[in-house]
């Protein structure tokens, strides 16, 4: 599997020189990442809004070893939140964060992380909308739902991610969906082993439509984070069967991906979120993005062979 290949990748300093180096890999990254500063995504916002669909935004970059880097991410999405206001979107556009920019892995991390993505989500409620967190590699988790809980105590409308691979999310979609939570499930983009995810894709897709019903079915909000026909086919089906209006239930994908499905859903009356980075820190979100589906190597592979 090229998967698990594609994700040591992403963590290899050498890997990273290679492939930031290669003269088409801007063009390419361009098509998943459309800008490096919030200059860049204000009219990429303004275009996607205009075309019925809706966001929720990214500031790539993971990787950071000390507090001040935390808190420069968290100085970066409250300018994003700033740029955001006077667009008046409300919940046309909101945040996704990964509480490891906001330093959870650094000492002390549960806290800082906490204390870093306050504000953010305080700021996003002044302007009408909200904030996702993120999931990460499985021993994060814990310390991710304990914040989702504590900012929910004040912010309800505050959402979280799950992953359909690993073995303890029907029991966290189970909590979560008797809670009223925002959820995005998602199949996992982490190389996780055995004993704690499904390691093939026909168990990982059971997984999804098991935990999905059970988010259907409950108190929350299901965003459904797949580009898979079948899946997306799927929770339309669930969602009837849950008696669930369109706007009670989302689709998401990721931008740059299936770009016609996401204007067809939208056509058809369904809320459609894209969700959309940016930044210059973007190699780890782009390697995952390839181990993720297979299409997208093979279509970086055939740029890099044909305009390299």
């Amino acid at each position: 599997m090229l998967g698990p290949v594609i994700l040591a990748a992403s963590r290899s300093d050498r890997m990273r020189r290679l492939i930031s180096a290669a003269p088409v890999t801007k063009q390419v990254v361009d098509r998943f990442i459309p800008g490096e500063d919030v200059d860049d995504i204000v009219p990429v916002v303004r275009d996607l809004t205009e075309q019925g669909l809706e966001l929720t935004m990214d500031v790539v970059g993971e990787d950071i070893t000390n507090p001040a880097q935390a808190a420069a991410a968290r100085d970066a999405y409250l300018e994003l939140v700033d740029r955001l206001k006077p667009l008046e979107l409300g919940t046309r556009a909101e945040m996704s964060v990964k509480l490891s920019m906001f330093g959870q892995a650094l000492e002390g991390g549960h806290e800082l992380a906490l204390s870093n993505v306050r504000p953010v989500v305080e700021a996003a409620a002044e302007i009408g909308t909200t904030v996702t967190l993120d999931a990460e590699d499985h021993t994060t988790l814990d310390s991710m739902f304990a914040i989702h809980e504590e900012l929910r105590k004040d912010f309800p409308q505050t959402g979280c991610v799950i992953q359909a691979y690993l073995f303890r999310t029907e029991a966290d979609a189970r909590r979560l969906a008797e809670s009223g939570s925002r959820v995005r499930l998602v199949k996992g983009a982490y190389k996780e082993p055995a004993s704690v995810a499904y390691q093939d894709k026909h168990e990982i897709d059971r997984a999804y439509v098991r935990v999905l019903r059970t988010l259907m079915r409950g108190e929350g909000y299901p965003m459904i984070g797949s580009h898979d026909p079948r899946l997306i086919a799927i929770g339309q089906e669930l969602a009837h069967q849950a008696g669930r209006k369109p706007d009670a239930y989302e689709f998401q994908m990721l931008y740059g991906i299936r770009t016609e499905e996401h204007l067809r859903l939208a056509a058809e009356g369904h809320r459609m979120r894209v969700y959309t980075a940016y930044g210059t820190d973007w190699y780890g979100y782009f390697m995952r993005r390839l181990a993720e589906k297979p299409a997208n190597l093979r279509f970086f592979a055939r740029s890099m062979l044909t305009k390299g």
